[in-house]
């Protein structure tokens, strides 16, 4: 029991200090202390070493005057040029860090794709959008060093969490031509939708509330931009339906486009569950079919 508290207590701290952020509410070991309570059998999954993989951890990929920003790179050795996944945190756009999915990127790096974790600029240093913004500036770091990272860059796929799903469907979307696949792991389609109950926390990240910032809003929801060339997409979600704002209807318009896209329901879980067991091996699972159906 001891050796499990200190483990849990080095792990905040490490979340903590890992990354330039002011919110810490958002990290695994506080959502395990949270969930713990619902779902008392649950285990946080922590980032093991493999033989089979050559990990390299805050490499530049943006750098300002006043700010730089990371990623740590996850790769299967083998020579033969590789998919890229990249993996965007969650935390309500204000809070959470890279590193809460080395885990999930080390999983998905053992069956054959190089996987990079990112760092962005969060709510509470600047505003949408901002964030994607530096996604974006990931995105064309990673296609400019394909032969550094052994990628192949007509096979990248993009996978978020929570408030990271939103972000990777927006930018599959709106920018199709920069990925070739998307995950979203319970994250919202449409910011103002029937289904959507986001407040504080959007209208932080988007500069203002819905009345004020109608526009905003509007583009920031990946359903908008939905066309003929937005990439196959496949969701992962638990069984709250605000996580699911936008979903249906975007199915609806994929299928009239005949776009490839999948749901897969993780039940009895917490909205988080991608964090913990006994939900990780199966999320890490769906996401592999996926990008093998996609790029193998």
């Amino acid at each position: 029991m001891v050796i499990k508290f200190c483990a849990i207590f080095f792990l905040f701290f490490t979340n903590i200090f890992s990354q330039d952020v002011k919110d810490f509410s958002y990290s695994t070991s506080t959502e395990f202390i949270k969930q713990k309570k619902k779902f008392p059998f649950i285990k946080i999954v922590f980032p093991k070493k493999d033989t089979l993989l050559v990990e390299s951890k805050d490499v530049i990929y943006f750098e300002s005057n006043d700010k730089k920003l990371y990623l740590d790179i996850f790769e299967f050795k083998h020579e033969e040029l590789k998919p890229a996944v990249l993996l965007i945190h969650g935390g309500g756009w204000k809070s959470g860090n890279k590193s809460m999915l080395t885990p999930l990127a080390q999983s998905i790096a053992q069956k054959g794709y190089n996987c990079f974790t990112i760092e962005y600029t969060l709510s509470t240093e600047a505003i949408y959008p901002k964030s994607v913004d530096d996604v974006l500036e990931a995105i064309n770091h990673i296609k400019s060093n394909a032969l550094k990272y052994n990628i192949d860059t007509l096979k990248i796929a993009i996978v978020g969490c929570s408030s990271g799903g939103q972000m990777a469907s927006l930018i599959g979307t709106k920018y199709f031509d920069k990925v070739n696949a998307i995950v979203n792991i319970d994250g919202i389609l449409a910011f103002h939708h029937p289904q959507s109950k986001e407040g504080t926390l959007a209208e932080e990240w988007l500069g203002g509330t819905y009345d004020e910032k109608p526009d905003i809003w509007q583009d920031a929801s990946a359903l908008n931009h939905v066309s003929k060339k937005t990439p196959p997409i496949l969701f992962i979600n638990s069984q709250y339906e605000r996580f699911h704002a936008g979903r249906d209807q975007m199915i609806e318009q994929l299928n009239n486009y005949n776009i490839y896209s999948k749901i897969q329901t993780i039940k009895n879980s917490p909205h988080t569950f991608w964090l913990f067991d006994p939900w990780f091996e199966e999320t890490s699972n769906y996401i592999v079919q996926f990008l093998n159906k996609q790029f193998k």
